[in-house]
């Protein structure tokens, strides 16, 4: 199946979601780890990069939501229930991701480690959500819902 071909709206959102999310963390950790060689990693200025980062990322998810909608103006308004289950098991999936960063980052916080780990830490949680989120969501799109 080409890409894009036979897809909902909701399915090609997942994919945007999933590149945009992934082009943008290796570029922030690419601008980052290249500012490396004479400092340690934790003394990078890394807030400016961080959040330019995400801003460049919401604009771009706002941009292709937009393309998918004008490429697909009929699949858009057909949410039906399948769609609705899958965006909640992705949701479901990609919250445990956020659990789990939330968890680590306040015991970082509590054996007092530097901003730049913590802040990091949740960084990689809400990226690895966005990730794990729009992948289970696509394989089930793909392979169906899982039958617990």
């Amino acid at each position: 199946m080409t890409l894009g071909v036979g897809m909902s709206y909701e399915e090609k959102n997942a994919w945007a979601f999933l590149a945009i999310t992934i082009v943008s963390y290796v570029t922030y950790a690419w601008i980052v780890l290249s500012q490396t060689s004479d400092i340690p990693l934790y003394q990078v200025a890394y807030q400016p990069i961080l959040l330019w980062t995400i801003g460049c990322a919401i604009g771009a998810g706002i941009i292709a939501g937009i393309a998918v909608a004008v490429g697909s103006p009929r699949s858009r308004e057909r949410v039906d229930q399948r769609d609705k289950q899958i965006a909640a098991f992705g949701g479901r999936v990609g919250h445990t991701f956020l659990i789990a960063g939330g968890v680590t980052a306040l015991l970082l916080a509590l054996i007092r480690a530097d901003q730049f780990w913590i802040a990091n830490t949740l960084y990689l949680a809400f990226v690895l959500s966005a990730i794990f989120n729009s992948a289970a969501k696509l394989v089930a799109y793909r392979r169906g819902l899982p039958q617990w």
